[in-house]
């Protein structure tokens, strides 16, 4: 029985509905409760569909969209200009219960600025956040937000980062203590250090009985599993993610050179390939792709704009996970607790 639809932009990104199309095709032969609404050019989208079986097609509704948002369109003009863009139609199906979430691979400033428009954010909320899942050493999840929806904030809307990512860890399941530990990214752990808005924002969260504030950790400590939840602001998350990313990356191909460069490496590959394999399912990056922007009043889930085809999928799948947790009625209902308490 289908009970889950799913709004897709499939025009976003670097590549579009090559890549976006078949992520959704697997989708669905692997999630038969999985229903999607795919916006777009649909004389792009249709010749990708190359004749599903019933069972798929069904669940397939395609919505033509006159406009796409390009990937260096400034958001105030996507706003204004692209009332019809197929970023802008998928938000809207979100907004009007039509689909459960909205995964898109477009650009991050649009998407940022059309969601706030037409979703709007949950009461007591003010900014949204770009958070997503990291690995750590011990096999635990980290959450990093906000990852670049927000360049500049201040203490309060750190404190809220932190609520948040708290909540987004406990109602998922996926921190290693019953309360998720959160903690404050710093130049350092010790009290002293930091800027004013850093040593300000950790007071707001120490004194907040409903986060599980462990202090600050380094940059390093986000695959040490110090922590569930590390809070910093968007330019800051934004730099941390993207060298990760990059080191990920630079590991793999290391890895790939190194093994081919003579026959006995080849024979060593061999041997190792059990173990190489295990270790690039954890540090390959498609796997974490699909950061979730927190705060709405609806999901919303932010592929990367060059993610692969797997990459993409894994997008749609956080979706349907945050789907199935109900995470803005989560934060909502979390935020209503405090608010009648104080």
């Amino acid at each position: 029985m289908v009970d889950l639809t799913i709004a897709l932009d499939a025009m976003g990104g670097d590549n579009g509905p090559p890549i976006t199309i078949p992520a959704a095709l697997e989708v669905l032969s692997a999630f038969p409760r999985i229903k999607f609404i795919i916006f777009g050019d649909k004389y792009q989208i249709e010749p990708l569909i190359d004749s599903p079986a019933k069972s798929i097609a069904e669940r397939i509704q395609i919505v033509h969209c006159s406009q796409t948002i390009t990937m260096g369109e400034k958001p105030s003009q996507a706003l204004r200009n692209k009332p019809e863009s197929s970023m802008r139609k998928a938000l809207e199906a979100v907004e009007s219960g039509d689909a459960q979430a909205c995964v898109t691979a477009g650009n991050t400033g649009a998407l940022i600025t059309i969601a706030y428009y037409v979703l709007k954010m949950i009461p007591g909320i003010s900014r949204p956040a770009l958070v997503t899942a990291m690995p750590s050493i011990e096999g635990h999840k980290t959450y990093l937000l906000d990852l670049g929806a927000n360049v500049d904030v201040d203490e309060t809307i750190l404190h809220q980062f932190a609520l948040m990512g708290s909540v987004l860890a406990e109602t998922k399941g996926t921190a290693s203590s019953r309360k998720p530990r959160v903690a404050l990214l710093n130049v350092g752990e010790e009290e002293i250090k930091g800027s004013n808005k850093i040593k300000r924002a950790a007071k707001l969260i120490a004194n907040d009985d409903e986060i599980n504030y462990i202090g600050y950790v380094e940059g390093n400590d986000i695959f040490t599993d110090r922590a569930d939840v590390v809070v910093c602001d968007g330019y800051v998350g934004n730099v941390s993610l993207k060298a990760c990313e990059g080191i990920a990356k630079f590991v793999i191909q290391s890895i790939k050179e190194a093994l081919g460069k003579s026959w006995i490496s080849k024979i060593l590959a061999i041997l190792a390939l059990p173990a190489l394999k295990k270790m690039y399912k954890k540090v390959n990056p498609d796997q974490y792709n699909g950061a979730s922007l927190l705060g709405l009043r609806g999901i919303v889930i932010k592929s990367h704009g060059n993610a692969t085809k797997d990459g993409f999928r894994y997008a749609i799948i956080e979706a349907i996970n945050e789907i199935e947790h109900k995470v803005p009625e989560s934060i909502g209902n979390r935020i209503t607790a405090l608010n009648d308490r104080s």
